[in-house]
């Protein structure tokens, strides 16, 4: 297929024709050419409002629901889904039922992505059934293609068990990925433990529950080296704990929720569940110490902890309502509502090497991998927004700014024009 973008800014750090204004002729998925004015005419015409383009956006933490929980999501749909929220590639949970978490899973996931628009990097489960007592057969899912090892939304019980997977890792480079919750501390809770949680009568989680699960799995990563990836942290004490570590030189990345950047627990006042996430959302102070520390990198990623949750498990009463939000449809829009474009765009395309993904530079000769967005509008986000199968997006009713037209990937154009 030939393509032919018409009047397109790049924003592209890397690449000589940033913040230029350009036609691009794609053919056979490798870019041909980039000049003022090009003419093509039998090629697809792309021409778009207030075109811009960018390298193609990762999101580090979307689960699906398939395997098992097709009722939440499915692979297809949600690849939809994130194609036109503006993602060229995601980091898929192993929060299926069962858990990914042998060779024959990660095949499947694998073969149900081949050669799409949007590419699809799984996780493994660090153990087996995620259940914490025996390490899974991470070599062998490594070799299949999991990018990283990770028990969803659960932290390592036993400091052994993530000392040894540590150490075995370093052996073929693997990733270990550690939620930073110990639940003992708030076996009930239902958000964050502040004014709001003692006003209303539900038991909270306290910040302490992350950082001390964080300072530990620090300690141990100190001693036996590697790579640890903490997903979402959420409080003011965790991006210092990040920050001093990282000077130290280990090798930690983290990345943080954009709920937990956007919102603050106020959002719970009225019980809204769509705002009952884990980790919760927490004081304004905390928020705003999150967003700095993204835009400065000691946070290396923002995610929407993308988590369709179906209506029967979500829409219910705030106590046994599930933790969990979609938010792929709205990251980009709550982003540039935070940052200036450029920020963003480098926010969502920065480190993809942690996972073996290429950055693939606006120039002649490179694959197409890009996303194409509109930055200027300002629009109320509500449910005809929501791609996902489920619709527990925690954005419906909120401002944020931006457009997503979709991707080109893979030779493919997905386009929501």
């Amino acid at each position: 297929m030939s393509i032919l973008i018409k009047s397109a800014k790049i924003i592209d750090a890397s690449s000589k024709f940033n913040g230029k204004t350009k036609d691009i002729f794609i053919k056979q998925g490798i870019i041909q050419e980039i000049d003022d004015k090009i003419v093509k005419k039998s090629a697809k015409e792309i021409n778009l409002g207030n075109l811009h383009i960018s390298q193609g956006w990762l999101d580090s933490s979307v689960c699906f629901g398939e395997p098992g929980l097709e009722e939440r999501e499915t692979i297809e749909n949600g690849s939809l889904t994130a194609c036109l929220s503006g993602f060229t590639d995601i980091i898929l949970n192993s929060n299926t039922l069962p858990v990914i978490d042998s060779k024959a899973d990660v095949i499947y996931v694998k073969s149900k992505n081949k050669n799409k628009a949007l590419k699809i990097h799984p996780l493994g489960a660090l153990t087996v059934k995620s259940e914490g007592s025996e390490m899974a057969e991470l070599h062998e899912m490594f070799d299949s293609g999991a990018v990283g090892f990770y028990d969803y939304k659960t932290s390592v019980k036993n400091p052994n068990l993530l000392k040894t997977a540590l150490q075995y890792v370093q052996h073929f480079d693997g990733l270990i990925m550690t939620f930073p919750f110990e639940k003992s501390i708030c076996q009930n809770g239902q958000m964050n433990e502040g004014e709001i949680s003692t006003l209303y009568g539900l038991e909270g989680i306290p910040s302490l529950s992350e950082e001390i699960t964080l300072e530990r799995d620090l300690k141990i990563l100190e001693y036996t080296g590697g790579k640890l990836f903490i997903p979402t942290i959420s409080t003011t004490k965790s991006v210092e704990l990040i920050k001093n570590a990282k000077r130290k030189g280990l090798q930690i990345m983290t990345s943080v929720s954009i709920n937990n950047i956007f919102f603050n627990e106020e959002k719970l006042i009225n019980f809204d569940t769509r705002f009952k996430i884990l980790p919760p959302l927490r004081s304004e102070e905390d928020r705003l110490i999150l967003v700095n520390a993204l835009s400065e990198g000691i946070i290396d990623f923002c995610t929407s902890d993308h988590c369709p949750i179906d209506i029967d498990n979500k829409k219910t009463d705030f106590k046994n309502s599930l933790f969990g939000a979609t938010g792929l449809e709205s990251v980009f829009g709550a982003l540039n509502s935070l940052y200036k474009t450029e920020k963003v765009i480098e926010i969502l395309t920065r480190k993809k090497d942690l996972f073996g993904i290429k950055n693939e530079v606006i120039d002649v000769g490179s694959k197409a991998c890009m996303t194409l967005f509109n930055p200027k509008n300002k629009y109320i986000f509500t449910k005809s927004h929501v791609r996902s199968k489920s619709k527990n997006a925690s954005f419906i009713n909120s401002e944020i700014k931006g457009k997503v037209y979709g991707v080109i990937n893979n030779g493919h154009v997905v386009l929501d024009e």
